[in-house]
């Protein structure tokens, strides 16, 4: 049996995988369309089927607000974690940059689903967490990256001031 081509279906059989995806309601977003926004209610998680998902933190940059890429998403990719994760609240806004189809999982569908079948859940679960994990791993690279410019202008400001 072949195996689904998604991050978040990844170890169902095709028959568990399409199960899951009938739960799902197809979405389409227009090119610019926003799909969800920090800090807002999550009651859905997504995966792309064609076309991309720029997530973005909002950060006040100067007095204005400024999208600051931190991943793209692409077909077969889950969006929306948020939707399964409590406090079921986005962590960053998602945006369509080109026309993109998805497909939105209701979190309430896919709870009672995995309710009666645990294995197929623990598999998606496992997923989602792959999925977390992977944005952990970036974010700590961006943190990274600012502590070590930082203690760097540290560093040479301190040894300018030095006689």
């Amino acid at each position: 049996m072949a195996k689904p081509q998604t991050d978040l279906l990844k170890g169902l059989t095709e028959e568990e995988a399409a199960q899951v995806q009938a739960l799902g309601v197809p979405q389409t977003l227009p090119a610019g369309e926003v799909l969800f926004r920090l800090g807002e209610p999550a009651e859905r998680l997504y995966l792309v089927r064609s076309g991309r998902i720029h997530l973005t933190l909002p950060i006040a940059i100067r007095g204005s607000d400024e999208d600051v890429l931190i991943e793209e998403r692409l077909a077969g990719e889950t969006v929306g974690w948020s939707g399964l994760i409590p406090p079921h609240r986005f962590t960053l806004k998602a945006t369509a940059p080109v026309a993109t189809e998805l497909t939105a999982f209701p979190r309430s569908a896919l709870l009672e689903h995995f309710a009666a079948h645990p294995a197929v859940g623990y598999v998606v679960m496992r997923n989602v967490g792959t999925v977390i994990g992977h944005r952990l791993q970036v974010f700590q690279t961006m943190w990274t990256r600012e502590m070590q410019r930082s203690v760097e202008l540290k560093y040479s400001v301190a040894q300018e001031a030095t006689p």
